[in-house]
């Protein structure tokens, strides 16, 4: 695939990414105790501290994804998050019926995500990106002379003798 093309789709995929997880972070931003309310209702322990976690990366991790900031950290943290948040909020064997079906289908859109977000850790953001541009301007800087080693101190020089005859030769 031509290096445009192939850097245009590496963006577009990191946009949808992001579309899927921003808006809800956004929302769940601006309710955190709601949020925390509803991972209470799963049992969880500690449903402030887990929701306000949740919130921080689900703002924050959608944003490096767009810029292509740390790939692999974001990648693999934003996989995880999808992989248990899957399992916290959707656990479709507890229900039946039609019920049982959605939450099904919830979760393996959760797990689709964080296949995605495997696949961007593994093949990085492409060159329209944080990371690209910061490898395009190594590339391109001029690279610097090495330093010179300072020269070892030089002989002194021998006076210059006079032209002509060698004092030896003159006294014979």
């Amino acid at each position: 695939m031509p290096g445009r093309i192939h850097d245009g789709t590496l963006l577009l995929a990191r946009l949808l990414l992001a579309a899927a997880l921003l808006p809800t972070g956004i929302a769940r931003a601006l309710n955190v105790a709601g949020f925390a309310l509803t991972l209470a209702g799963t049992g969880l322990p500690s449903p402030n501290l887990v929701a306000t976690f949740a919130v921080v990366v689900q703002v924050f991790g959608p944003l490096a994804l767009i810029v292509g900031v740390l790939p692999r950290v974001t990648g693999g943290a934003l996989a995880a998050f999808a992989l248990a948040m899957a399992v916290l909020l959707h656990p479709f064997w507890l229900f039946s019926g039609p019920t049982a079906i959605a939450e099904r289908t919830l979760l393996l859109a959760d797990l689709g995500l964080a296949g995605g977000f495997l696949l961007y850790a593994l093949t990085g953001p492409g060159a329209w990106s944080w990371q690209g541009w910061r490898m395009s301007r190594a590339i391109q800087a001029p690279s610097r002379p090495a330093p010179q080693k300072a020269a070892a101190p030089k002989a002194p020089a021998r006076p210059k003798r006079p032209a002509g005859r060698s004092p030896a030769r003159a006294a014979a």
